[in-house]
């Protein structure tokens, strides 16, 4: 997975979330950029078909923006929940992060037969809880 997969996952997510365009700034929030380093890979995704953006409303993905989308939240469930399930990794977000953009498909396929990934993935993923439904942990409720 590289750089675009991550913003178009990212995108993706926001437009779930936002019922809507995807905001620049949500979105280097989200990925801890600067806007203008968002900016930049949005011409770039859009420079290459996935993406479309309009000043002052946000990006939004292509139908096949939206198939590397959920091809690259797919890689990322499998690789959250072979950390947290299969390895017990306390910081398992933080991990998944880090190796997001080094794992490649078949490294992705051969995690994939150890969790045994639910069929109903990548729409498993909750962009809320930033975490797919499947992990087998207890989540923290944010009032408490």
């Amino acid at each position: 997975m590289n750089t675009a997969d991550q913003y178009v996952k990212a995108i993706y997510l926001l437009q779930q979330m936002e019922n809507g365009p995807a905001s620049t700034g949500a979105l280097a929030d989200m990925l801890d950029v600067s806007p203008a380093s968002a900016n930049e890979m949005i011409g770039k995704l859009q420079e290459r078909g996935l993406a479309d953006h309009e000043k002052y409303k946000g990006v939004s993905l292509t139908d096949e923006g939206i198939r590397d989308a959920r091809e690259a939240l797919e890689t990322y469930c499998i690789i959250e929940r072979f950390l947290a399930n299969v390895l017990d990794v306390e910081e398992f977000r933080a991990e998944a992060r880090e190796l997001e953009p080094v794992i490649d498909e078949t490294v992705a396929e051969r995690l994939d037969t150890i969790i045994e990934r639910d069929p109903d993935c990548p729409d498993c993923f909750d962009p809320e809880t930033d975490a797919c439904r499947y992990l087998e942990i207890e989540f923290e409720n944010p009032a408490d």
